[in-house]
């Protein structure tokens, strides 16, 4: 058969191969899904149990659950599930020449990539090679790379968006299925990149055998399925180095727009360029094309949902403080808000893209809201009306703490400090909420580490257990918050929060604070209120404050962080250490970029 007949159409290609790496593909998918389904199930199981068995017993009666049942589980967890790639370093970032060139996934993360890359890769060269003929081996591997292309599109958009429905059913963050979102978008382009180059050098052998006719630049230029499929390539070229960490970095909300609109040429192209060539799996493009408008317009419905009523928005607040502001949203409709989630805020009166940037919800209140004048409400239509209590109101309004960085956050409190009271009240709408998969509510034990404005994450946990203590409804018996600042500027973003926490019934029986100031103004601005709230300056040290809380710990230990990268990977380490001598569960907020 002539060569030119193998740089077109399936001729060459091996359908029945290529469905078997499909299934194959798949099946590697739902696998590996399943098994953390079932560990899932098996820890909420064992939380579950303990949790019940332990809301009303006193720590001696927690020291059962304090220690490890099997010596598997703690092995896997210190070796592989918590473990980062090399060392200590996971979250911390890589600098060179001051541009940042992104993190290292956790050996767990990266055994996975690894085994989903490689398979890929040996899918990809499973040919027949024993053919005499290298336009047909070569036709074979344009099939293979391009079908196995569309098939990951479809895990690449799905793990993209944060309505993905796997967060909530496999308790993973939003922040590792970016991880793989990144990783599988390479592995995209490189297949793109390899079915092009397989395209290109049977063209080249049909195109010499024709003594130069009929070119490549002539076929791109006259055929329309092809002008597509190399629309989508240079999409997918230019995202490969857009969206490297460094550039990234650079001017993420330039990136994250330019990022959008590059993939959607990149699928555009692909389904248009799979239609028009009649090529199976096209319908797999079609899917994940329809499932990034609906993802979209869930986000757009959440917006709405939450923040517009008939007649008003959703109010912000802000409030300028030391290197913060402090925002505080008032809804129009109540939320159903769980310790540790996030929201997306947006701003229309300083930017005019949708920020993507997560904070955590620092505060929450939920009130009554008094009725407004006769003028505005219904009349009673009868006598008995005259005596039938009044609907219930409420309002419910979270507080954020935006650190004050480059762009809309810079811009935000540079408005607020200039008004005359330093706040101001501006349009702003909230998307949310997301996260908070994780209860606490098991351990007797919980560390809860906070770097900066990390601390936003731990007050509604710190806030949720002390309330459950009082409520006999957790297992809780010691909850002890350590946060590092620079300076002490930074205790006037939480002191509202911090001061009804130090309100509340029994809370020096449950809680302990240790704050750490690594700048502090003056020497003797370091001074401890009591042993429950002690001050110390200079660097905290997780390592130590593990261990001395780990041989005074009641019952199972909770270790959660959330800061910088460096200083999270130090308490993972400090974790670690701990969890083959007892239960001890990690837990890391981060929101990687």
């Amino acid at each position: 058969m002539h060569p030119a007949n193998f740089t077109h159409g399936l001729t060459g290609v091996n359908l029945q191969m290529d469905n078997v790496t499909t299934w194959a593909l798949w099946l590697s998918i739902v696998a590996m899904c399943l098994i953390v389904i079932i560990a899932r199930l098996w820890q909420g199981a064992v939380a579950q149990l303990r949790h019940l068995f332990n809301m009303n017993t006193d720590p001696v009666q927690q020291a059962y659950w304090a220690r490890n049942g099997t010596p598997i589980w703690p092995w896997l967890k210190k070796n592989l599930i918590y473990a980062p790639l090399r060392h200590k370093r996971h979250n911390r970032n890589i600098q060179v020449a001051r541009l940042n060139m992104g993190t290292i996934p956790s050996r767990f993360h990266t055994t996975l990539l690894v085994l989903y890359i490689v398979s890929n890769v040996v899918y990809c060269l499973f040919l027949n090679y024993k053919s005499c003929n290298k336009s047909a081996l070569l036709a074979e591997l344009r099939g293979r790379t391009g079908h196995l292309a569309f098939v990951n599109m479809m895990p690449l958009m799905v793990f993209a968006g944060r309505n993905n429905a796997f967060i909530p059913l496999l308790r993973v963050s939003f922040d590792t299925f970016n991880i793989f979102h990144r990783w599988i978008g390479r592995l995209v382009a490189a297949e793109a990149i390899a079915h092009t180059a397989a395209w290109m050098a049977g063209k080249s052998i049909a195109s010499r055998m024709e003594n130069g006719q009929h070119g490549m630049m002539e076929a791109l230029r006259t055929n329309s399925f092809l002008a597509w499929g190399t629309a989508s390539l240079i999409a997918m070229v230019i995202i490969l180095v857009q969206a490297s960490s460094a550039v990234r970095h650079l001017a993420y909300e330039t990136f994250l727009h330019l990022h959008q609109l590059l993939a959607f040429v990149a699928f555009l192209g692909a389904a248009l360029h799979g239609h028009q060539g009649e090529l199976p799996l096209t319908s797999y493009v079609y899917v994940t094309i329809a499932f990034w408008f609906l993802e979209r317009f869930i986000r757009l419905w959440r917006i709405i949902y939450r923040n517009f009523g008939l007649k008003s928005s959703t109010r912000v607040t802000v409030e300028a403080l030391p290197e913060a502001c402090r925002v505080t949203y008032e809804l129009k409709r109540p939320w159903d808000i769980r310790p540790g989630c996030h929201v997306y805020a947006h701003f229309p009166t300083l930017t005019w893209s949708l920020s993507s940037h997560p904070f955590s919800i620092a505060w929450y209140d939920t009130r009554p809201t008094p009725y407004r004048s006769l003028e505005d409400e219904k009349l009673p239509s009868s006598t008995q009306d005259l005596d039938a209590p009044l609907p219930a109101r409420t309002t419910t309004s979270i507080t954020l703490i935006m650190s004050k960085k480059d762009g809309m956050t810079a811009k935000l409190h540079a408005r607020a400090r200039a008004s005359p009271a330093g706040i101001i009240t501006i349009r702003g709408f909230v998307e949310g909420p997301y996260g908070g998969q994780e209860s606490l509510h098991s351990y007797g034990t919980v560390l809860l580490f906070a770097g900066g404005v990390g601390i936003t994450h731990q007050l509604s946990h710190v806030r949720d257990l002390l309330q459950s203590y009082n409520d006999s409804t957790s297992a809780v018996r010691k909850v002890v918050l350590v946060w590092t600042v620079r300076s002490q500027d930074a205790f006037d973003w939480v002191h509202p929060w911090m001061t009804e926490i130090f309100k509340m019934p029994h809370r020096r029986q449950v809680l302990k604070v240790l704050l750490f100031v690594t700048k502090p103004r003056h020497a003797g601005d370091i001074v401890s209120r009591s042993n429950q709230v002690q001050m110390y300056g200079g660097r905290c040290k997780p390592g130590k404050i593990v261990e001395e809380e780990f041989d005074k710990r009641a019952g199972a230990m909770a270790v959660t962080v959330c800061g910088p990268g460096a200083f999270a990977d130090e308490v993972r380490a400090a974790a670690r250490e701990r969890v083959a001598e007892g239960v001890v569960d990690f837990m890391e907020e981060s929101f990687s970029w």
